[in-house]
């Protein structure tokens, strides 16, 4: 009995150690482990150094106008507010309502990490439009942030004839030739179509309405002033000053309601029977190959700013109304309002 008990013991202590040296094997084993793949864009394990160097933001245009304020203001916020780290500088390149800095930019700095600008609508018109029409368009970009909205506004000199919105259409009505509209985009873009919003949705052949273009609402602002023009189509937030100054008079503005501060008393287009609204968005592009840990970082640095304090107090003695889009949300619209430009160029005679 003892030596059966021993033998089986001995045999239990023998089993136990062929197991374990069979695991040990195993775990020697040159046969490839499973391993677990994740999908999407590779992440690098270094962390990032961007920005190593200051930072230029564009205005394509000339000072005085909606892309040059926009621009100074998003500077100057990201700065005081030191959301970025390094400085950035604004730079203002007119021509041909943003055509002439957008052809330089989409073929010279599309990997430029450094170099980002403001648009608005023109991107989309320029580039839908017929005459005068632009090869590149919001695609030849990286578009990162939608910041704000503003609305056409139809603008005469103080001691014009024109009073209301109503008197400026009972003349265009009998002959347009008549009246020169200014305004700080080339013809066929962002403030033509101010322009012609009132007479089409009057029944007035849209393609009769004399416009000049300038290059930027400051220009566009001294021409009316100077008296080279009789009626002015800009952005809304561009007027305070010259509403305080009492040198102009807002017939009307394309906006759904009555604004507040300096233009609490201007009339919508609705109020006065013209059924139109035209909101003017702007927002911050990059280049169109802009890496990763770039686009990374503006698309949070962005984000934040628009929820600082120091932007809503911006916004409101800017009269800019806050309507921010995140990088996907703003390719979103843009692809929808691309469509909607190109209705409105076709009912003009105007589309590419």
């Amino acid at each position: 009995m003892l030596l059966k008990a021993l033998s089986n013991k001995v045999w239990k202590i023998m089993l136990s150690g062929l197991l374990t040296l069979g695991l040990a094997a195993c775990g020697n084993s040159s046969e490839p482990k499973v391993q677990i793949v994740h999908s999407g864009p590779a992440q690098s394990s270094k962390a990032s150094s961007y920005p190593e160097k200051p930072i230029t933001m564009i205005a394509p245009s000339g000072p005085g106008g909606g892309w040059d304020r926009t621009a100074r203001v998003t500077a100057k916020v990201l700065t005081e507010t030191k959301l970025i780290s390094k400085s950035m500088t604004v730079e203002n390149k007119p021509g041909g309502g943003g055509v002439v800095f957008l052809a330089d930019y989409a073929t010279k700095d599309k990997k430029n990490n450094y170099k980002l600008f403001i648009s608005s609508p023109p991107i989309l018109l320029n580039h839908l439009k017929r005459e005068g029409n632009s090869p590149f368009g919001y695609r030849d970009t990286t578009p990162l942030a939608q910041l704000i909205k503003d609305y056409g506004a139809i603008v005469v000199n103080a001691d014009s004839k024109f009073k209301d919105l109503k008197s400026l259409i009972d003349v265009l009505k009998a002959d347009p030739s008549q009246v020169t509209f200014a305004g700080g985009s080339a013809p066929g873009s962002m403030y033509h179509m101010v322009s012609v919003l009132p007479a089409l949705k009057s029944g007035i052949d849209a393609k009769k309405i004399k416009y000049v273009s300038y290059d930027g609402t400051g220009e566009s602002m001294t021409a009316l002033l100077g008296g080279h023009a009789d009626v002015l189509s800009t952005d809304a937030s561009s007027l305070g000053d010259y509403l305080k100054a009492g040198k102009i008079r807002v017939l009307a503005v394309a906006s759904p309601s009555r604004l507040g501060g300096e233009l609490k008393d201007a009339p919508t287009m609705k109020e006065q029977g013209v059924d139109a609204e035209f909101n003017i968005w702007r927002g911050v592009f990059g280049p169109k190959e802009m890496g990763k840990d770039a686009f990374d970082y503006w698309e949070a640095k962005l984000k934040e700013m628009v929820q600082s304090e120091a932007w809503q107090r911006e916004l409101k003695a800017n009269n800019w109304e806050g309507d921010y889009k995140n990088p996907a949300d703003f390719k979103a619209f843009l692809e929808k309002q691309e469509a909607q430009i190109k209705e409105l160029l076709t009912a003009i005679g105007m589309e590419k």
